[in-house]
């Protein structure tokens, strides 16, 4: 018998998975060409007249970016992103839309490691004329002047003298590498630097004018977080705060006129302040708005003009009436769906939100207030009908208390289910109740699963410090310890459970067969540490000018004192190898930035060396966020075949 293409192969997967093979049953789940592409549609936004819209859409691996007009959907054109990666969009102005995209690799010319580097580029949605900022072959560059045609920051748009001028944070070069502030005339194609940051520099803040406001500093020697403000022509140091880990920022401009809106963590809480512009004083904490987690900026003002509360979902809040009661007259448009705010025009008459529910799915649509019109663009992901999430809370070991979130199979009675236990990275994120396609993927499989927002996420600063010093410690258990209430509760079956994560989710998943074993048939981890000391090493090389505030932060986390500290051997899964009895699956991305591969290929080399039942998956050109289409889905089917065949979904297979 002869074998199976690859593409034959690949569908006989996803037919066994859905079990169309199964007894002449038919499908009971969507393939995972559906889940493990990347969304078919994204990154929907507005124009700020309104008047267009422009978004991003996937066809296997080939990215398109799409600009529509409002008033018709059926008339636009596209554009193909190239083998960068694309990151974001987003209008500049009614005619121009900015294009981040990113790659990995050394520039020519430079010694070391490969980064990760954002670029940018301008697209004129009339002329179609594409223009890369800061631009290497702008004429009126000076000879003295060397910099990089990368960008490190979000760029500003101001509108200065009736021009959209763009203000982009990238780098020049003299022996190494150091941030710069360009000026870009998007109606001239004018650029200058404006601005030679030192090592210290953190950023700028343009004002309105398009004059520098505010610029940050950071030295790392003193261990002090500096803002200087534009003065008689020159900046001066207005406020300084010794911050060793937890740094303060600018997040922007206030909600009031000559106001900086600054977020920094005071007695160990995060808060909001406001700083004026005028004398420099920073005011007391925002009581009022304790409870927003980030801010929305207005685009015309480029003031804060409300924020969002994350809970199980985000709720947004703005400031003006007007503006809350018409997001209010959209909510309840959409009864019982989750809406998220994506984009809206500048008079907040026309809005694009992105809603999920048993009505509409897992959807973008267009609201126009003026019309009293909703109107669907299409959904996130084809061919997938999104499977209910619920929260749940459950009791650690020691008594805290562990919120979590649990999607089930469809059609399924709660009851002995296998389940994927399925930590978050970070760790210093949370999980919500948002459709999220790698629990959605594995659901549909046939498994329960739980994402525990276990200590250590972002959930305050109780939940958020209760983590320091508890990798492979509390911070595993707790996840363990939802394992036993699902049991406990008749949920799942305890002797059908597997781990499953991605960066720290992936140390999870390893330290949950090498740390806490006895709990999990299998393992999976994605991009996951392995070896702390050697991650530590590699951290500390990646700031050579002796920047040390990410070593002292993971030092905080890991309960060490740096990357010799022989506590770190005892929660460093490669250490423990001998403990592991069950499979275990390492994929990684050859490229990755943030997690160095050698974490898996040496892990997996030590796992062969001991005689243990393991495989390695790399992902070619892949970077630590499974960026690219092909190698996020080689990635769900590689695990899906490894759980499948280490835990089966229906006992009877």
């Amino acid at each position: 018998m002869r074998a199976p293409t690859a593409s034959a192969a690949t569908r006989l997967v996803a037919l066994l998975a859905c079990g169309e093979l199964l007894a002449g049953e038919p499908a009971r789940c969507a393939p995972l060409e559906a889940y493990g592409r990347l969304p078919s549609l994204e990154e929907v936004a507005l124009s700020p007249d309104g008047s267009r819209i422009a978004y991003v859409t996937t066809d296997g691996n080939t990215r398109v970016i799409g600009i529509k007009k409002f008033s018709d959907f059926n008339a636009g054109y596209g554009v193909r992103v190239s083998e960068q990666k694309l990151r974001a969009i987003a209008w500049a102005d009614d005619t121009h839309l900015m294009i981040t995209t990113s790659v990995t690799t050394l520039p020519w010319g430079f010694v070391g490691l490969d980064h990760e580097w954002f670029m940018l580029q301008v697209l004129d949605v009339e002329t179609h004329k594409l223009q890369q900022i800061p631009n290497l072959n702008h004429s009126g560059r000076a000879s003295s002047e060397e910099f990089m045609n990368v960008i490190a920051d979000e760029p500003m748009v101001r509108n200065v003298g009736g021009h959209t001028v763009l203000f982009v944070q990238g780098f020049y070069v003299t022996d190494r590498t150091l941030p710069a502030l360009f000026r870009f005339d998007l109606a001239t194609s004018g650029q200058r630097m404006v601005r030679q940051g030192s090592e210290s520099t953190e950023g700028w803040l343009v004002g309105a004018d398009g004059e520098i406001a505010a610029e940050e500093d950071y030295f790392e020697r003193e261990q002090r977080w500096s803002l200087k403000l534009h003065r008689d022509g020159s900046m001066s140091e207005v406020t300084s705060v010794h911050a060793p880990i937890d740094v303060p920022s600018v997040l922007g401009f206030g909600p009031q006129t000559d106001t900086l809106l600054i977020g920094e963590v005071e007695d160990g809480i995060r808060v909001w302040k406001l700083l004026s512009l005028r004398d420099g004083t920073l005011g007391p904490s925002l009581a009022e708005h304790a409870s927003l987690e980030f801010p929305i900026e207005d685009a015309t003002s480029h003031r804060m003009i409300g924020g969002a509360r994350v809970e199980d979902y985000a709720q947004y809040v703005f400031f003006d009436p007007k503006v809350q009661q018409r997001w209010d007259a959209i909510l309840h448009a959409f009864p019982g769906e989750h809406v998220q705010f994506e984009s809206a025009s500048s008079d907040f008459n026309k809005f694009v939100i992105r809603v999920d529910g048993a009505a509409h799915g897992f959807a973008y649509a267009v609201v126009d207030l003026g019309t009293g019109q909703a109107k669907l663009i299409g959904s996130v992901y084809e061919g997938i009908k999104p499977l209910e999430t619920r929260r749940i809370t459950y009791t650690a070991g020691d008594g805290f208390t562990i919120p979590a979130y649990l999607t089930l199979p469809a059609g399924t009675t709660p009851k002995n289910l296998p389940l994927i236990v399925l930590p978050h990275g970070g760790p210093a994120v949370r999980d919500t109740a948002d459709f999220d396609w790698w629990t959605q993927a594995l659901a549909d499989q046939g498994y329960a699963v739980l994402r525990p927002n276990y200590r250590g996420s972002d959930l305050g600063t109780r939940h958020l410090e209760a983590g320091f010093g508890q990798w492979g410690r509390k911070m595993q258990t707790d996840l363990s310890d939802g394992v036993r209430y699902l049991a406990k509760e008749g949920v799942i079956d305890p002797a059908r459970v597997c781990i499953v994560g991605a960066s720290y989710g992936g140390y999870a998943a390893l330290a949950g067969v090498t740390l806490d074993p006895g709990v999990y048939r299998c393992a999976v981890s994605i991009a996951g540490l392995s070896d702390l000391k050697r991650m530590l090493r590699w951290e500390s090389g990646q700031h050579p000018y002796g920047e040390r505030t990410s070593e002292r932060y993971w030092n905080r986390f890991m309960g060490a004192s740096g990357p010799s500290d022989p506590a770190l051997d005892a929660i460093s899964p490669i250490k423990h190898v001998d403990a592991i009895t069950v499979p275990v699956m390492l994929i990684h991305g050859r490229d990755d930035t943030v997690v160095p591969f050698e974490q898996s290929s040496e892990m997996y080399d030590a796992m062969k060396r001991a005689r243990k039942v393991v495989e390695l998956v790399p992902l070619r050109h892949e970077d630590h966020w499974l960026s690219r289409s092909e190698t996020r889905l080689q990635m769900l089917q590689a695990s899906v075949e490894f759980l499948r065949t280490n835990n089966p979904p229906h006992p009877s297979n």
